[in-house]
């Protein structure tokens, strides 16, 4: 395994029609947004989901690739299996949680990755992971729209009865109509190193970004679509440029004059020039 030796710094942009990238329930599973400007959002937490789902289905969780937080995962149990390990069980008292710790991060991608909290059971201890994500936003304000739709059932006696046998409930779906998405992302080589984070590793985050939606389709999601992945690399563990600086070398105009409907309306570009010294950029989409 080859170990990572550059700071890392990326945008990526993504897109979504008529759908609901990442409801809020705290306000009836609408669209995220920001209340004062109107602009979409889309959590760093979801954007990891999508991330693990796919590796999940890519690794089939294999040696070193299973996830900690999966569906119906029992997180202390998993924590428990840690120190059942011989290195573990045989480790002094006050290296028991180290150890168990490095077992975690080897086995789980997702922890070596993103990091975790692993001292609800047998103590694991805590991970920083080396991959961060910021809230998506979106570039213009969002339309959020409710539809009503229709059930041709009922899902008791009872309410068959009520109805007189007519059977139909009525439901709601919330929807954007169109929203592109602006996600900015952090890899720390210095917290790889701590967490065995690989270069391979990497190629497979790279391959998620790229593919993650199309493992994740859902009816209320509508058409989601990675559009554009552009990487920042520096030649040090430290970095040569402030994150800030690089990230505002993306410039995204909208070019039609009515509200936006597809990412064709957008004109995304990258200033290349008098780039910092140590600082290469890459297209990935």
């Amino acid at each position: 395994m080859s170990e990572l030796k550059n700071r890392i710094d990326f945008v990526y942009i993504f897109d979504v029609q008529d759908g609901n990238p990442n409801g809020d329930p705290d306000a009836g599973n609408l669209p995220r947004v920001d209340a004062e400007t109107g602009m979409g959002l889309v959590t760093d937490v979801c954007l990891k989901r999508k991330v693990r789902n796919y590796v999940q289905v890519a690794k089939n969780c294999t040696e070193g690739y299973d996830i900690f937080i999966k569906e119906k995962a029992v997180l202390n149990t998993l924590i428990d299996a840690a120190h059942e390990e011989e290195n573990v069980k045989n480790a002094a008292e006050k290296d028991k949680t180290t150890e168990a710790r490095t077992v975690m991060c080897r086995k789980y991608y997702d922890i070596r990755t993103f990091g975790a909290v692993m001292s609800t059971g047998k103590n694991a201890g805590q991970v920083r992971g080396p991959i961060q994500f910021t809230f998506a936003r979106s570039v213009d304000p969002i339309a959020a729209m409710e539809h009503s739709i229709t059930r041709m059932a009922v899902a008791t006696e009872e309410e068959a009865k009520k109805q007189k046998g007519d059977n139909r409930t009525m439901g709601r779906k919330a929807t954007v109509p169109y929203g592109l998405y602006v996600c900015h992302g952090f890899i720390s080589a210095n917290l790889a190193q701590q967490t065995g984070f690989t270069e391979e590793d990497l190629a497979l985050f790279w391959d998620a970004l790229k593919n993650m939606f199309d493992v994740d389709r859902s009816a209320a999601r509508g058409l989601m679509s990675a559009q554009k992945l552009i990487v920042f690399k520096h030649e040090s563990v430290l970095g040569n440029a402030p994150a800030n600086k690089l990230f505002d070398r993306v410039k995204i105009a909208k070019k039609c004059e009515g509200a936006p409907r597809k990412f064709e309306d957008y004109e995304v570009t990258i200033d290349k020039e008098n780039l910092p010294a140590g600082v290469a950029i890459e297209e990935m989409i």
